[in-house]
């Protein structure tokens, strides 16, 4: 019996060496061995081949394209956003081999390993890949949306697959959002204003993955303070340079590097937008020494020193009769 894709530590093997895996540890182990064809129950129906295949590193970025509904965005995955994975796999290699399918045109589409792929292009290593034959586009989805379990999707991300539920109908707003998605009502609104954001702001930070709610809902106040124009050109001006905002920050660390971003979009908005700086109303001395006020809008404050108990309990008196 092929082990299921909805078991995730054991979604992609059933069959290893001329083995059938029964459990996870066996699954995992035929991975690890990099076993030459595997067997895999799509979504719990029909099962498929698939042959494992080495491309040469030279070659990755050519002879391989990430499925295009993968809700991994592929520009954010860079030397930071892949830290995690990207050590190790300098070191010893690529570990476990990623999945995909064959295309007509003989290139291979990767399926689950959109972060392996690209951090094999980064440190030019050669990339494994398990690839099968004849899978229909919603397997294709079901096996890139179970692979991304792995590593949780940006803000960002699952705010563009909510944006998706909300314009399709399926969902009415953002409180069955969040029913839907079994999450808080104010990850549902950070995530939305995420996906609201230009593509250009985000990637000026090392690692939009670790952008949390709080950096989202200043950057997006920042950037829908500006009209129109000013967006344009806050958009511009972060573009225009040949590279990223955050690798000419001088400063080591992903949450340094990430402060120092935020400084820096912060300045370029006060530049586009001044801040108007409201003169404050300043006390007025009514009778010297004993009594001064302050007028601001429709509020008067009175302030009265050196009053006997008599004085203030007439004047107070005095104030609630004459404003009733």
């Amino acid at each position: 019996m092929a082990i299921k894709t909805k078991d995730l530590n054991a979604r992609l093997f059933g069959k290893a060496d001329k083995r059938r895996a029964t459990t996870p540890t066996e699954a995992q182990t035929a991975a690890r061995d990099k076993a030459s064809v595997i067997e895999l129950a799509v979504a719990g129906e029909e099962t498929v081949a698939f042959e494992l295949v080495k491309i040469q590193a030279n070659q990755v970025a050519d002879k391989t394209r990430v499925f295009a509904e993968n809700a991994r965005e592929q520009a954010f995955l860079n030397e930071h956003a892949l830290a995690d994975i990207l050590t190790t796999l300098k070191d010893r290699g690529q570990q476990y081999p990623a999945v995909g399918r064959w295309l007509d045109d003989g290139r291979i589409e990767v399926l689950d390993g959109s972060r392996r792929r690209m951090s094999c292009i980064l440190a030019e290593k050669d990339f494994l890949i398990y690839v099968g034959k004849g899978i229909n586009s919603d397997h294709a989805k079901f096996l890139s949306d179970v692979a991304n379990a792995h590593k949780p999707l940006s803000l960002f991300e699952r705010g563009k697959e909510m944006q998706a539920l909300l314009e399709s109908g399926k969902v009415a707003d953002q409180k069955e959002l969040a029913k839907y998605c079994q999450c808080s009502e104010a990850l549902v609104s950070g995530a939305l204003k995420a996906a609201a954001l230009p593509m250009e702001l985000l990637m000026a930070y090392p690692s939009v993955g670790e952008l949390g709610r709080p950096t989202i809902v200043k950057l997006h106040r920042l950037f829908f303070g500006l009209n129109n124009e000013q967006q344009q050109q806050f958009v511009s001006e972060i573009s225009s340079a040949d590279d990223a905002m955050w690798k000419t920050i001088n400063a080591s660390g992903i949450t340094r590097i990430t402060r120092e971003v935020t400084s820096k979009l912060e300045q370029i908005g006060e530049t586009l937008q001044p801040k108007i700086e409201v003169e404050k109303p300043k006390p007025q001395e009514l009778v010297k020494g004993k009594i001064s006020y302050l007028r601001d809008g429709d509020k008067l404050q009175l302030k009265l020193k050196k009053l006997s108990e008599r004085q203030a309990e007439e004047i107070l008196a005095y104030l609630a009769d004459y404003l009733k």
